[in-house]
């Protein structure tokens, strides 16, 4: 296992930021259908997974990166909910939608491992090194 030494090496936040690509091509769509606030929730809220990744880790503890990680499960339960609105706005047909809540799931599930890990680690993160 290579060492992670920023957030950019994290394949969690590098699947949130695949998913937070592709889920601006919805955002297209419900620009042009005029579904403004819907569109500013889906793009703060995916958005919201990769930066609460990316901050996590630049806290330096452990507890803190999974109280993060806590947050972008949380948004990513967001985006799932949002995208099933669009769904149900004729904005994605159903193979969309399905599509969507597979990755979604999927990312869902491995930022949950990597808690379990965090929480099973008896590496506590940098900023409780002594000098």
């Amino acid at each position: 296992m290579a060492t992670i030494k920023k957030f950019e090496d994290l394949d969690i936040w590098q699947n949130a930021r695949v998913l937070n690509k592709e889920v601006c091509y919805v955002l297209e769509r419900l620009l042009e259908s005029k579904n403004y606030k819907l569109k500013e929730q889906l793009d703060s809220s995916a958005g919201s997974v990769m930066d609460n990744i990316a901050e996590g880790f630049e806290r330096d503890g452990n507890r803190e990166f999974i109280q993060f990680l806590a947050i972008a499960k949380g948004s990513l339960g967001e985006v799932r909910s949002q995208l099933y609105r669009t769904y149900d706005r004729n904005i994605l047909n159903e193979d969309e939608l399905n599509e969507f809540q597979i990755k979604c799931n999927e990312l869902a599930s491995k930022i949950a491992k990597f808690m379990f890990y965090l929480n099973n680690s008896n590496y506590r993160g940098n900023k409780y090194k002594n000098n």
